[in-house]
């Protein structure tokens, strides 16, 4: 149970979400959980074994799912932000992946790794977001990358089951 000073979690305020990497309730799922530090998004996450590529090096496909997922909730939870809004008001936005450009600086080791994000530029419709990953133990950036998020609902707009533009 999180205490009263515990940081209001994004992906606990994206219902529905069955995403592997972000779903609360995805099996097996990687279970991202991000917040607000300060003007930032941060992002704490333990790998499993089964999350190397080699031996102690963490895969780069399970990287960028983290900061792709990290990077999406940061955008909704940015949007709410920008209109002085709280997490879990209504309108209810959600966002997907536009672009994802991941520099592999270093190899990661398969250990704990803190996400940090912040917004580049913002408008209704797209966010602009600058991601590193730093394995905490290392506290070295080993993966930079600038993801792009796509404003794709909005509840306040009625449109059937479609991707709204």
């Amino acid at each position: 149970m999180l205490s009263k000073n515990s940081p209001q979690i994004f992906q606990d305020f994206m219902p529905g979400n069955i995403c592997f990497g972000c779903g609360n309730d995805t099996k097996n799922g990687l279970h991202v959980k991000s917040f607000w530090g300060d003007d930032v998004s941060l992002c704490d996450w333990q790998p499993k074994v089964s999350h190397q590529g080699w031996p102690k090096i963490m895969n780069g496909g399970i990287i960028a799912t983290i900061i792709d997922c990290h990077s999406m909730g940061t955008a909704m939870a940015y949007a709410l932000k920008h209109e002085n809004r709280s997490l879990g008001s209504l309108p209810e936005y959600k966002y997907a992946t536009g672009t994802l450009s991941i520099k592999y600086i270093a190899p990661t080791p398969n250990l704990p790794v803190r996400l940090k994000a912040s917004v580049i530029s913002y408008s209704k419709k797209k966010v602009l977001i600058k991601c590193e990953l730093t394995p905490i133990k290392l506290r070295k950036v080993t993966v930079s990358a600038e993801v792009l998020a796509f404003r794709v609902y909005d509840s306040s707009k009625k449109i059937d089951n479609k991707f709204q533009t």
